[in-house]
Order: structure tokens, then sequence, then C-alpha cells
């Protein structure tokens, strides 16, 4: 029996210029693409096994997403590194523990929690 497979559906406002954020900021490839009438409407994008769809479908609710993506420490060090080094502007946050967030455009956030960082209740 095959495992459960998702992938988030993120609401955006403009699927291109969400597209060219997701690329050059934030390191994702692009998957696949829907348009309609020659409008990109829905894109697939990815980065290190992580999958999301980019959707202007509902532009009313973009910008209540948010991510969560767990990384080991080598690997979030060096999404640090690579995020800093795109000009991508990282917020400190905190959900019982540190997090590094980053906003997409529309106000939607990926949430990455501080490897090291001690779970606090």
């Amino acid at each position: 029996m095959p495992g459960w497979y998702s992938r988030p559906v993120l609401a955006v406002r403009h699927t291109p210029l969400a597209l060219e954020f997701y690329k050059e900021k934030l390191g994702f490839q692009e998957d696949w693409r829907h348009e309609e009438e020659g409008r990109l409407r829905i894109v697939q994008v990815s980065r290190a096994g992580c999958e999301l769809i980019l959707s202007d479908q509902w532009p009313e609710d973009a910008g209540w997403g948010r991510i969560f993506i767990s990384l080991d420490a080598e690997d979030f060090d060096f999404l640090v590194a690579d995020l800093l080094a795109r000009g991508v502007r990282l917020q400190a946050g905190y959900w019982g523990y540190d997090l590094t967030v980053v906003k997409d455009p529309d106000g939607n956030s990926l949430w990455f929690p501080h490897p090291s960082s001690p779970i606090k209740g």
C-alpha cells in the first residue's frame, strides 16, 4: 500500500510574480504549470523534496498560508546562508521554539525551526 503524498497549495495574487520569487529568491525549481487562456494560473515548485503548489485562483486567500519546514542543522545553516546571499529578508519567529521565517510577496510564511532550539512548554 503506498504512503500518503501531500503538497500544500498556497494562494497567491499573481502566479507569475510568485513563481519568480520562489525560483529567484528561494531557489525552488518549476516542476509543472497550468495555464488558462494563455495566463499562468497554477504552478508547482520544489526544492530538496519540498513541493509547493502556487495558485492565483483564490486571491482573497493570499497571505494566510503557513508552511512548516524542518531541516537538520547542516541543511538549516546552508539554507540561511543561501537565502541571505540571494537577498531574502529573514525574520525571527517563535512557536514554542525559535524559527527563521520567510514571507513571500503575498504574505504567506515559510517557517524553519532552528534545529538546536529546545522546545519550551
